[in-house]
């Protein structure tokens, strides 16, 4: 996987060998609940976890299925361990969760991997109403139950879109950072902000294995530069960030803009090639669907490369702006943005007020949403174009 993403080395060897008795000291000797648990990124954490023999390990998911193969992957890797491992299909923003909470809530960290991650989520006023839900309030709703219960440590995830964001999604990360400045004060809180996890569910990476196994063409913007980081990756990221991490740092692993920023479609290039495919341009998506029924037998697979115009692309990304005070020296391949307690309350208190309005009324509009969102961030960089990637092959 290294290779498709242009670098040859994992990231984080250096730290995890240098800090790796400690962190199996710590885990080994605590209780952790993770929320969001069988996403790609929620996989990766609790594999990290589970392999240094936690005292305690509880796992929520909203997705079922996700939660069975993560049980069938960890007895298959690593087999058992003599700490507590349950995993519970509960949504972090029901009843039936906060009954789970309420009977037990006995963690020495809680990790929140849970969140809407999609770009394309923005597209109708529903789903962004969801978006802010689980990223924003949900966690704050889990932060306040952790703080009621004395949890030692709240972790979550965040994302590099949310530094000088210019989508909802990256702007609803942003917030949510906000609101844990506010719970800072009664818990001690970590996060990170890292790239795209290669081949992550509902990827795009993780679309070109859909697109060969069913046999359609390759689409990707040629356009766009990102940053990856493979899922365990991401697991240790987020891991060495919940032990490690101080009252309101951010982690995020140290990518050279020169070395490590990739295009989608270099990256196709790349995968179709390791997959013993010649990539083949089209000119149109007919062009591309046509040819799909034919070329894979000459070792040939059609591509359509094309700029981006869909609402909230950026062209690329960044892991903190010039106003974060940033601590570079701690580890070798991590970075960390250092906080102080800043925030508006009443601003926090008017955001609340606002959503709570729209959802009494069952009745809103994207713009009132997008509004809502630059009260908060002034600077926020969203541009409505009129197209998603929804509307695209």
């Amino acid at each position: 996987m290294l290779p498709l993403i242009g670098r040859s080395h994992a990231l984080f060897s250096e730290d995890l060998a240098t800090n790796s008795k400690k962190l199996s000291k710590v885990v080994s000797s605590s209780r952790f609940l993770v929320l969001g648990g069988a996403g790609s990124i929620g996989q990766a954490v609790v594999k990290e976890i589970f392999k240094r023999h936690p005292k305690k390990l509880h796992v929520v998911d909203i997705s079922e299925n996700n939660l069975v193969e993560l049980v069938r992957d960890i007895r298959s890797s690593f087999g058992y361990i003599e700490g507590d491992f349950q995993t519970f299909a509960l949504d972090i923003g029901s009843l039936e969760y906060d009954a789970f909470f309420k009977a037990d809530g006995q963690f020495d960290y809680v990790l929140n991997l849970s969140a809407l991650k999609h770009v394309r989520s923005e597209k109708d006023p529903y789903t962004l109403m969801r978006m802010i839900d689980v990223n924003v309030f949900n966690t704050d709703k889990t932060l306040q139950q952790c703080i009621a219960k004395g949890v030692k440590k709240y972790f979550c995830v965040s994302t590099d879109k949310a530094a000088n964001p210019v989508n909802m999604m990256g702007a609803s990360k942003r917030i949510m950072e906000m609101f844990l400045m506010r719970r800072s004060l009664d818990i001690e809180i970590s996060t990170a902000r890292f790239a795209n996890v290669a081949f992550s569910d509902g990827s795009l990476l993780h679309g070109f294995n859909q697109r060969l196994e069913k046999r359609q063409p390759i689409v990707a913007p040629n356009d766009i530069k990102r940053y990856f980081v493979t899922p365990q990756e991401s697991g240790e990221l987020c891991l060495m960030s919940c032990i490690f991490g101080e009252n309101r740092d951010i982690f995020f692993p140290k990518l050279s803009e020169n070395l490590h920023l990739i295009s989608f479609a270099d990256i196709a290039v790349k995968y179709l090639e390791q997959k013993g495919y010649e990539p083949v341009l089209c000119a149109t998506e007919d062009e591309a669907r046509k040819l799909a029924k034919t070329l894979p037998e000459q070792g040939q697979w059609p591509c359509l490369f094309t700029g981006s115009d869909t609402t909230g692309e950026k062209d690329f990304e960044e892991f903190y702006t010039a106003a974060e005070t940033l601590d570079m020296q701690r580890f070798s391949n991590l970075g960390i943005i250092k906080n102080q307690p800043e925030f508006d309350p009443e601003l926090l208190q008017m955001f609340e007020a606002s959503i709570q309005t729209m959802k009494t009324n069952l009745a809103w509009e994207k713009d009132d949403l997008v509004k809502l969102f630059f009260k908060m961030l002034p600077d926020f960089g969203h541009k409505e174009t009129g197209k998603y990637l929804d509307g695209k092959m």
